[in-house]
């Protein structure tokens, strides 16, 4: 997966649930960054880099995707 959907709805490895609201660049750097809404508690923004959301993560007994799309 290196597609993320706009408005898709994700599931963080930890099972909380987003909405990516867009890909934002860093003025400087032009690392592109995920920006991403929390659906729970304050809703609150995140932003992690594109690459460290796309990336694959070994923690806890889980192997897989630290994101996975779950509906747009």
């Amino acid at each position: 997966m290196d597609d993320i959907k706009i408005g898709g709805k994700y599931r963080h490895f930890k099972g909380k649930e987003y909405r990516v609201i867009g890909i934002a660049q860093h003025s400087e750097t032009l690392e592109e960054f995920v920006v991403y809404q929390k659906l729970y508690d304050d809703g609150g923004l995140w932003v992690r880099p594109k690459a460290m959301f796309l990336e694959y993560v070994e923690r806890d007994g889980y192997k897989g995707p630290r994101f996975v799309y779950i509906t747009g």
